[in-house]
């Protein structure tokens, strides 16, 4: 967490780097605001969770990192965007010419703030989801290439760390364990919106491989380029098990979803690392960490 002062301190180093500065976009002021408006209130309920993270929050911060840019000239990346609303401002900023990407997250591509029963903690992340009509502003904004590119945003978390018993989404931790599921959550809902394979390719291989500088390696099936691929099966469905989470902490809001698209193998420049759902390990002997 940093303050204005502290990133003006900050920017002339990072502009001169040429690396983007990734920022989480949250102000506190109107975080804090919620927060005495909700002394009291129940926080079982996600509608109360939802209230404390306000729209306003991710506007103020956005604002001010477009402003910040515009002054310093550095490479601007706004993480896991949530507020819809923001879209607008974000599409001014890339029409003025200002260095500004933006992504945002399966889970706020998939669910929505109607579907999160109260108490159940492990929806919690931040900025936190939003509602139904909010989720397909997001889709729009992908299409209008507004947003860059998906990120998993892949936070786990020991399960009593969400504290699923007591229930409380103020001290359940805020992150959402999505990585072994993305493909399939997002080829899930692209496919009923008409979107194509290879608009997931731009979103989730491309659009990274840009932001992290790999373009002379990376993003494509080509003589000279890393051979990073999956092997998918675009029509096969499936219920999410804990069997479909190749992490450590086997909890995610994900299970029990009826998802599209399974990963028959995963390849990593070259050798098959993943098939019959199961890792092999990798051929040329290093470990490798889920």
């Amino acid at each position: 967490m940093v303050t204005e002062g502290e990133l003006r301190a900050a920017l002339p180093h990072v502009a001169r780097t040429g690396l983007p500065l990734l920022v989480h976009a949250e102000l506190p002021g109107p975080v804090d605001e919620a927060a005495a408006r909700l002394a009291g209130a129940d926080w079982t309920k996600y509608s109360t969770y939802l209230q404390s993270r306000p729209d306003e929050a991710e506007l103020s911060a956005i604002r001010l990192m477009i402003a910040l840019c515009r002054e310093y000239h550095f490479r601007l990346h706004i993480v896991h965007l949530a507020a819809s609303q923001a879209l607008d401002l974000l599409r001014d900023a890339k029409s003025e010419g200002l260095p500004v990407t933006v992504e945002t997250c399966p889970h706020y591509l998939h669910f929505s703030s109607d579907r999160i029963p109260d108490g159940q903690t492990l929806f919690k992340c931040a900025p936190p989801i939003r509602s139904r009509e909010n989720c397909e502003k997001l889709w729009q904004g992908l299409q209008e290439g507004i947003i860059d590119l998906i990120a998993t945003d892949h936070s786990p978390c020991p399960p009593e760390m969400k504290r699923l018993g007591e229930r409380s989404f103020r001290t359940a931790w805020g992150g959402i364990s999505s990585l072994s599921l993305a493909l399939p959550v997002m080829w899930t809902e692209a496919a009923r919106r008409g979107f194509t394979l290879a608009d997931i390719a731009h979103w989730m291989a491309k659009g990274p491989v840009r932001l992290a500088g790999c373009e002379s390696r990376k993003g494509h099936i080509a003589k000279g380029f890393d051979a990073d691929f999956v092997v998918f099966d675009a029509e096969s469905e499936f219920i999410s098990h804990e069997k479909h989470l190749h992490y450590r902490h086997r909890v995610s809001p994900y299970l029990g979803e009826k998802l599209r698209g399974v990963v028959k193998a995963t390849y990593l420049r070259g050798d098959c690392i993943f098939a019959g759902g199961e890792f092999l390990g990798d051929p040329r002997g290093r470990e490798l960490r889920t």
